[in-house]
């Protein structure tokens, strides 16, 4: 985002900005449902059921498609068509911190959904995800930007992420390809890309006044300041609650930080892991 996405996640549905979104509240290595607490619907009883996304011809969005973005001083180029990408890379998924609120394309983010981010896929765009660690596979639908965190090429739903056995690990190395909407199998032109995206112009690698990570959304004040007490006394300095109002419900959003630069960014997000807390993402500002 020129200014952070996912300074509201100014959203790239806005403005040629960012998008960025963030995580589960809870501190423990296996996640767990969402609690009442984060005022997300409980969980089908089989998230395997959930059938995955059916490719399909859409128009571009008419949010989360600018021509070039600005995240932590690399720029990225929104590609003109997906039509036979194909990468590999470490994917993560992101939780109830955002659910509900608005992705990229401007459609609130639903976390039962089969859906994704991309940094550089036109939106939406439809790819297959494969799981190069146990051989699962799914297709979703891409409808935001993202990730920002390390070397993750791309954010899936906790459902996806539930589907590819990711939830306990928090990522896992994986294939994307872009579908073909018409024949609703992959494009048949493939190359494989490096398994970083290749961001455009010179990084400067800061990014002024800092950005920070999200950690968890919360009802309730007390639980917000819980889990600020819990990262503390895991040795994680830098929390702190903030009040955001998403349509008629008020939030306390934990988030850590300032950082600086992504390397700083990835760092923190293995120490967040490492406290239980496995989809820490880059927050509105």
């Amino acid at each position: 985002m020129h200014t952070e996405h996912r300074a509201h996640r100014c959203w790239l549905w806005a403005l040629p900005v960012l998008a960025v979104l963030p995580g589960c509240g809870l501190l423990q290595r296996t996640p767990a449902p969402p609690s009442a607490d984060t005022a997300v619907p409980a969980p089908p009883r089989d998230l395997d059921a959930i059938p995955d996304a059916v490719p399909r011809d859409e128009p571009r969005s008419r949010y989360g498609n600018p021509e070039t973005y600005e995240v932590f001083g690399k720029r990225y180029k929104v590609m003109k068509s997906g039509k036979g990408h194909v990468e590999r890379g470490l994917a993560s998924w992101y939780g109830p911190g955002f659910h509900s609120e608005r992705t990229s394309s401007g459609e609130p983010y639903d976390m039962y959904a089969m859906t994704a981010a991309h940094k550089t896929l036109p939106i939406p765009a439809y790819v297959r995800v494969t799981n190069l660690e146990n051989g699962r596979s799914v297709v979703v639908r891409v409808n935001d930007r993202g990730p920002f965190v390390g070397e993750r090429i791309i954010d899936l739903s906790y459902t996806a992420a539930s589907k590819l056995d990711m939830l306990r690990a928090g990522t896992a190395r994986v294939e994307i390809r872009v579908l073909d909407a018409r024949s609703n199998t992959p494009s048949q032109s493939i190359a494989l890309t490096p398994p970083t995206q290749r961001p455009t112009g010179t990084p400067t690698g800061t990014a002024t006044g800092g950005r920070f990570l999200q950690v968890g959304s919360f009802g309730s004040i007390a639980n917000a300041s819980a889990l600020v007490g819990r990262l503390t006394a895991a040795g994680i300095s830098g929390a702190s609650v903030r009040e955001a109002r998403v349509g008629d419900r008020l939030l306390y959003r934990v988030r850590v930080g300032p950082v600086v630069d992504a390397g700083q960014a990835a760092r923190l997000t293995e120490q967040l892991r490492d406290a239980g807390v496995p989809d820490a993402r880059l927050a509105p500002e």
